[in-house]
């Protein structure tokens, strides 16, 4: 399924509601699991309105320098439409830094803490490696002990390579991406463009 789901890569990108006909070979069963993957994901971190009438997806990597410059933008994103649900997809690309930051933020969430150790982690300086992830969750006053031990379990690890290969399968060319409604974009977006986005989502279109 990897190799004929790459092979519309393009298509995906432009349209995830795409038919039959656009689609080549893919069933209409197998478009709705991607979306559902991609929007409703149960296990992937949610901030915003968790209950908000429409969904903003955001695909990012803590050592990515432009979802660094994204985060605010988000922020005011959220706090300017608290309608908006946004589900964050953690796909660590940019080395065992990133992948230690994500697994840590995952591990932040079953603390109740995603939100907060999130933007600490997209607002710091220098590279997210173990020395400055886990300085940022002690600041935080996270319960370390718990954070690592969550940090290596399966659950946690099946997330990352869910989340990467969702990602693969959609043709995402990099981060940070965000998805509404039926389309897919790429790069650090001023607050309008991403504004338009989710209203473009939320009328339907």
């Amino acid at each position: 399924m990897r190799r004929k789901l790459a092979a519309i890569a393009a298509t995906l990108l432009i349209t995830l509601s795409c038919g039959a006909a656009s689609a080549q070979d893919m069933t209409a069963a197998e478009i709705a699991a991607i979306k559902n993957a991609v929007f409703n994901d149960p296990a992937s971190p949610v901030m915003g309105n968790p209950a908000g009438d429409v969904t903003l997806v955001e695909f990012s990597d803590y050592n990515c320098g432009f979802c660094r410059k994204s985060m605010p933008v988000v922020m005011g994103l959220l706090k300017s439409d608290p309608g908006i649900k946004l589900v964050v997809h953690e796909i660590p690309i940019f080395g065992d830094g990133s992948r230690f930051a994500a697994k840590a933020a995952l591990a932040a969430a079953k603390q109740g803490r995603y939100p907060e150790f999130h933007r600490a982690l997209m607002g710091m300086n220098g590279r997210a490696e173990e020395a400055s992830v886990m300085r940022v969750a002690r600041d935080l006053g996270l319960d370390i002990a718990r954070l690592k031990k969550d940090m290596e379990s399966p659950e946690i690890t099946a997330q990352i390579e869910k989340s990467l290969g969702l990602a693969d399968d959609i043709g995402l060319v990099g981060t940070p991406s965000f998805v509404a409604g039926n389309r897919a974009v790429f790069g650090a977006l001023p607050q309008a463009d991403l504004a338009e986005l989710v209203a473009e989502a939320r009328s339907g279109k």
